[in-house]
């Protein structure tokens, strides 16, 4: 439901990489938001990792995406 979410969403799909990156869903009493939030110290979405590091801001995510996949 979240529009960056969506955004960043489409353009996996638009490089037909979505079979290498893991989705998770961090709906509220998730186990997924805890470990988002265990690891980051936010709930914020989206939010990609990269070699263990977080990047969360979806222009930023999407810029990288076109970097290393297309």
């Amino acid at each position: 439901s979240c529009p960056y979410c969506v955004h960043v969403y489409r353009v996996i799909d638009k490089l037909e990489i979505d079979h290498i990156i893991e989705h998770r869903l961090t709906k509220y009493g998730n186990d997924w938001r805890a470990d988002l939030r265990n690891r980051t110290g936010s709930t914020q979405v989206p939010c990609l990792f990269i070699d263990g590091e977080e990047m969360f801001e979806s222009e930023d995510i999407i810029d990288w995406l076109h970097q290393n996949y297309s």
